[in-house]
């Protein structure tokens, strides 16, 4: 059974609690006028600051959506994060005609990206809601403030690794225009002096649990190793000690990698499923996005992952040949890898075209979660979903082989943080302070990530392995842009490392390293006093 925010306020209920519009105009963020007349209820405020990252507005997938100026189902939180991280990078390409779409592909954005633009909208307005809390309700309950500062900081560092130069407001008075290495630095002194120490004990839960779906003091450590591992970046320093240190404390944590499988799906699988709250896959989750097919709907978050990566071609489920997906209808045929992907668990681009559950055994690694049936590796045609292999990772079937709650709705919860991290996390910023070579705890932190997905383990790993790692790990979930950003293999005339499509061309060329960054929407350049973000 789904808890917090499923159970306690109903998506339908959290209009009545919250109250007031939190629409955007033309995408044009405002705060919250703090003079409004309006009843609030402190525990909507607080649910309506978890709700935002799994819907797109009060009503659920079919209601009103709280940005202006894009579809409710286009503007959803994980949609737009793994849309601006995944689309331009050596995983992902989509085929759809949508405005945006080949631009990210081809690294081609600009200020008048309209699904960058939502992004902004989004995580500026997250940002609003947790602010109306904390103005309204910052002694209602210790924890429940901890966890709302955590979610502002959460919002706060997308915003900064995306975008560099953040519209920062502690309150809902006008914001100030911050510097990557500002924003940083308010958000280490946030993380470690007023949100972890507030923060319930970390402590893995299932749904059945009380708190599950609640972020911990595990939740802040991961946050803050992800901070420092990319502090290089956001700063020009270095900070890999910090970042071993932080990701340590969760790797001996009570957390733990789901190791079991059940009902002939891998452990590693369990992760991605329609039940991965109600099984032990849930103790790996650190921060999940709860979805439920009958509450908490979206067409974004793992309903997009999963409907917008498969065709009715595709079945994915090792016990009925005949099954597609776990939803009904729900094959949207658009979001599909790129060849350097799969190139990762086939180095000789030799992957057969099976089904996703034997393309796992063929690998020798149960992360290999692809559809090559029909399909050809290569993106020669950015709009023919059969020119690439498909991703099956996200499906909606139940480790009892049943679908969800609902014929339509994704009923996976999207694990936003889970305790793999650490391992990849520890390894890589250990390495960077070994002279580029894993250390002997390096090697075994990947080892534990590498033998629960039954793939071989090294004796040791060279930071291009480790970045490899990332994405054997991690492809699909919304963060490779970052990595691939932090091992110099993304922007920049010198880069070394070229993917089909990358910038523009079928054969792929370097861009300008300018495009590390996001240019500021045009509709929010007046809040910077009108200057863009240098290359733009």
């Amino acid at each position: 059974m789904k808890r917090m925010i499923k159970n306690i306020v109903p998506a339908a209920a959290l209009t009545l609690l919250f109250g007031m519009t939190s629409c955007t105009k033309d995408l044009d963020v405002t705060p919250l006028d703090p003079n409004m007349s309006t009843e609030v209820s402190a525990e909507g405020l607080f649910n309506k600051c978890y709700a935002t990252i799994a819907m797109a507005g009060n009503g659920g997938a079919n209601g009103d959506c709280d940005i202006d100026g894009i579809d409710g189902g286009t503007s959803g939180y994980i949609r737009q994060m793994w849309n601006a991280n995944e689309l331009p990078t050596d995983e992902a390409i989509n085929g759809w005609g949508d405005d945006g779409i080949e631009q990210s592909c081809f690294n081609t954005y600009d200020e008048s990206h309209p699904m960058l633009n939502g992004y902004f909208a989004r995580l500026t307005t997250s940002i609003t809601y947790c602010n109306q809390y904390l103005s309204v309700a910052p002694d209602y309950n210790a924890t429940m403030t901890a966890e709302v500062r955590f979610l502002r900081c959460l919002h706060y560092y997308l915003l900064m690794d995306a975008f560099g130069r953040v519209p920062f407001s502690e309150t809902l008075g006008d914001p100030v225009i911050y510097s990557r290495k500002e924003i940083f630095d308010w958000l280490i002194t946030e993380l470690t002096e007023n949100v972890e120490p507030n923060l319930s004990e970390a402590k893995p839960k299932k749904s059945s649990d009380s708190g599950y779906g609640r972020v911990d003091k595990a939740a802040a450590w991961i946050l803050l190793s992800r901070l420092y591992l990319n502090a290089k970046v956001y700063t020009g320093e270095e900070k890999w000690g910090e970042a071993a240190n932080w990701a340590k404390k969760v790797m001996d944590s009570s957390y733990k990698l789901n190791t079991t499988s059940v009902g002939g799906w891998s452990a590693y699988q369990m992760l991605f499923m329609g039940d991965n709250g109600e099984t032990d896959a849930a103790y790996e989750a650190i921060f999940p996005i709860l979805q439920d097919g009958l509450r908490t709907t979206s067409w974004g978050t793992t309903q997009f992952l999963c409907a917008g990566s498969f065709d009715s071609d595709m079945h994915a489920n090792p016990n009925d040949a005949d099954a597609t997906n776990g939803l009904s209808g729900q094959v949207w045929g658009g979001n599909r890898t790129r060849p350097q992907l799969i190139q990762k668990f086939f180095p000789n681009l030799n992957a057969p075209q099976v089904p996703c559950y034997e393309m796992t055994v063929a690998a020798g690694d149960d992360r290999a979660i692809f559809d090559g049936v029909g399909r050809e590796i290569n993106n020669m045609d950015r709009a023919t979903f059969k020119n690439g292999y498909a991703v099956a990772k996200f499906v909606n079937f139940k480790t009892d082989g049943s679908s969800g709650h609902d014929a339509t709705f994704m009923d996976a919860d999207f694990f936003l943080f889970r305790k793999a991290e650490a391992y990849l996390t520890y390894a890589e910023a250990t390495a960077r302070q070994n002279g580029g070579t894993a250390t002997a705890e390096g090697v075994q932190a990947i080892n534990t990530v590498r033998n629960r997905a039954h793939a071989v383990a090294r004796s040791g790993y060279s930071l291009n392995d480790i970045l490899d790692e990332w994405a054997r790990e991690f492809y699909f979930e919304g963060r490779r842009r970052t990595d691939l950003i932090r091992f110099d293999k993304f922007g920049g005339s010198t880069v070394d490392y070229i993917w089909q499509w990358k910038g523009g061309t079928f054969s792929g060329r370097n861009f300008d390293a300018y495009r590390n960054i996001y240019a500021i929407p045009a509709s929010q350049l007046p809040t910077y006093n009108n200057e863009q973000n240098p290359g733009y």
